[in-house]
């Protein structure tokens, strides 16, 4: 994954934001050590971000479409209230043992439950409302998780959606691959969609924040 923030930049922000947890640490580290795609962990700056995030909305209830090693998952755990919940859905077997092995290090671990299959299939078993929703998978069905998150929203929840600016590709205009057309689409989808408000963020690789309009 491209810089598009300087790393001394990226650096100061991570050292005067909230402190990452042990075990959140050692997550990371391992999956530096030991995956294939380690920059899918999204990392100390934006995991506080995302408890911040989980705090200010004072959620009890997180969705989050794309588990990988774990990380987010502990985040929003460690931010949530002792009955707070996280549903997290992967597609992939490994990174799911992978995450759980750490869930059960964590005193926190006891609020994730982890839903293994196609993510499409495994949102049309839930219900809601979500107080807040944490999209973070394959690029391609992005605009359909998103459309599913907004049936599961809580009318003052939240709405986070990672990678939208895909390493800068999304200036792209011309020969863009499928995954880049993807992130493109999800962007002017969420840009037209009247019933909400959003923000781009450079944050990392771009995280779009989504609210409901208030009625």
């Amino acid at each position: 994954m491209k810089s598009l923030v300087l790393p001394e930049i990226e650096a100061y922000a991570e050292a005067h934001s909230m402190d990452e947890s042990d075990v959140c640490k050692r997550l990371r580290e391992e999956t530096y050590r030991t995956m294939d795609v380690p920059q899918m962990v999204v990392g100390p700056l934006e995991g506080a971000f995302l408890k911040m995030m989980t705090r200010v909305t004072q959620a009890t209830r997180v969705l989050e479409i794309g588990t990988f090693t774990g990380y987010s998952a502990l985040c929003f755990a460690e931010a949530l209230p002792a009955d707070g919940q996280v549903v997290t859905c992967d597609i992939d077997v490994e990174s799911t043992a992978f995450a759980q092995r750490y869930f059960h290090e964590s005193p926190h671990g006891r609020k994730i439950e982890v839903k293994c299959g196609p993510a499409l299939d495994t949102l049309q078993t839930l219900s809601g409302p979500f107080d807040l929703i944490f999209i973070d998978a394959d690029k391609e069905n992005y605009v359909q998780y998103y459309q599913r998150a907004m049936e599961l929203l809580t009318n003052r929840g939240v709405i986070l959606i990672d990678n939208v600016l895909w390493n800068g590709d999304v200036l792209q205009t011309s020969s863009v691959d499928e995954s880049t057309a993807a992130i493109q689409e999800l962007n002017r989808v969420v840009h037209a969609d009247s019933r909400v408000s959003a923000v781009l963020m450079t944050i990392r690789d771009g995280v779009l924040v989504i609210t409901p309009q208030s009625s």
